[in-house]
């Protein structure tokens, strides 16, 4: 299959997933860079192959058969991060960034080596789950928003959800960083807004933040 389909079902899953935006053409338009038109051509063409089902109007649904094409993809992914990450201690977005290319020329050989050379691991470095060669994920998410989070309850932190490069150096820079542990000291309720305690750093973040920070209790 093609790169521009393979992103495309990406995406799908990943809106799906996420729970940040709905699958609609338009928003998975938005995400690739491409045109709503495009989006939805494209939507008709991988429906014709029985990777999606498309209707007017509605979010894309991928079928079992895109199911496996886009978690195939984002098993090579997070392979690839994890890799990455490991191996040259680049950023979580420079890691993004470099996987976003190599996932597409990466043979399931390739991605069965490097899985058993890092041991099999079951997250990439942003805590995001990665899929068995079977493309089924095994770990359970117990995981919740930081937004959701009790005050005066302390975390780890469990995922980062985002693929922008100024959060991440935001997070690199006040020790916010996957399997670090957190402190809830209040939650602003009215303005939405979260003050924690992580290492030496006593923060106040945002929604923007707290929606896409999540966290397990300790």
């Amino acid at each position: 299959m093609s790169v521009a389909i393979e992103n495309f079902v990406k995406a799908i899953y990943n809106n799906d997933k996420h729970d940040i935006k709905d699958t609609k053409p338009g928003n998975i338009a938005k995400k690739l860079g491409i045109s709503n038109a495009a989006a939805t051509d494209m939507a008709k063409k991988l429906a014709a192959k029985d990777l999606l089902n498309y209707e007017k109007y509605q979010k894309l649904q991928l079928t079992e058969k895109g199911t496996k094409m886009a978690l195939n993809v984002v098993r090579k992914h997070r392979l690839w991060e994890a890799f990455l990450f490991k191996m040259f201690d680049m950023s979580l977005h420079d890691i993004h960034q470099e996987a976003e290319l190599l996932e597409h020329q990466t043979s399931d050989l390739l991605a069965e080596k490097i899985n058993e050379y890092l041991g099999h691991p079951k997250f990439d470095p942003h805590g995001d789950p990665i899929p068995n060669a079977d493309g089924e994920i095994t770990t359970k998410d117990t995981s919740i928003s930081l937004a959701e989070a009790i005050e005066g309850k302390t975390y780890t932190i469990s995922r980062l959800m985002s693929d922008d490069k100024e959060f991440f150096d935001f997070c690199a820079h006040n020790q916010i960083k996957y399997r670090n542990t957190l402190t809830v000291s209040k939650q602003f309720i009215s303005n939405k807004m979260t003050q924690i305690s992580v290492g030496s750093n006593t923060l106040v973040l945002n929604e923007d933040f707290t929606k896409i920070i999540y966290v397990d209790e300790n």
